[in-house]
């Protein structure tokens, strides 16, 4: 995240602490960056209570909330609503088609959250205030006619695919991942980090020697988005095998 961006919404965070004292307050939609830079900054303040939540466990686009200390967190009291889209299910269409229609009416990112795609269904999450303006105002998705009502039905159309990587690495530090995700040799693995093109678990990370550990995600511009399974056992030859998985 540019340094820019990143004052910004320190400052906007900040605001939201202040309001938080009285009532909840919601920043966000956040993306993985954004929450990231949150709770970074959160972990410095005392006696904030805050939670981040995006309508369903695996939401990667989240609301960040804040608590005045008389008030539990919790994911009932965040301003999401879900609303749930049909269409033919020989119509095809992407998560790009329905945020570009979205987009269309005039609308800031961070009122929409994940948007979920499946045969003939498309779950998307909106903060509350603004879920009847899509209801209203949504009837088709390019040339595709649609219908909207508001909720969603289990189970949600995530269609979430990886492709499965496993190899051999020297280490645990992080030049040896980037080498042996992208097929690259470690200096030019090197390269990468420390021209600021990976994020490890959604952070900027310019230290070629850093540790990586099971479970991190990895996000190298250009090449895509990983997350690490299993680091080890060691081979007879003393290096180190690794399960990763891509996201497709």
């Amino acid at each position: 995240m540019a340094q820019d961006a990143r004052d910004l919404l320190e400052a906007r965070l900040r605001d939201h602490i202040r309001l938080s004292q009285r009532r909840p307050s919601f920043l966000g939609f956040l993306d993985e960056s954004q929450c990231a830079a949150c709770e970074d900054l959160l972990r410095r303040e005392r006696g904030v209570q805050w939670l981040l939540w995006g309508g369903w466990p695996e939401a990667e686009r989240k609301l960040l909330g804040l608590f005045p200390d008389y008030l539990e967190p919790e994911e009932s009291l965040f301003p999401i609503t879900p609303v749930t889209f049909t269409y033919r299910t020989g119509d095809k269409l992407t998560h790009r088609d329905f945020l570009g229609s979205f987009m269309a009416l005039g609308v800031e990112r961070d009122v929409v959250g994940d948007i979920l795609v499946g045969e003939g269904r498309c779950v998307a999450f909106f903060r509350q205030e603004m879920a009847p303006y899509f209801l209203d105002n949504i009837r088709k998705i390019g040339r595709v006619g649609v219908k909207a009502e508001e909720g969603a039905k289990e189970p949600l159309p995530v269609r979430r695919e990886f492709k499965e990587l496993s190899g051999v690495v020297a280490s645990q530090r992080l030049d040896c991942l980037v080498a042996f995700l992208c097929k690259t040799s470690r200096e030019k693995a090197a390269g990468l980090i420390t021209a600021g093109l990976v994020m490890r678990n959604h952070r900027e990370s310019l230290s070629p020697s850093q540790r990586t550990e099971e479970g991190d995600v990895l996000s190298i511009r250009g090449h895509g988005k990983f997350q690490i399974d299993r680091l080890g056992p060691l081979t007879s030859k003393g290096r180190l095998s690794v399960l990763c998985r891509k996201y497709q």
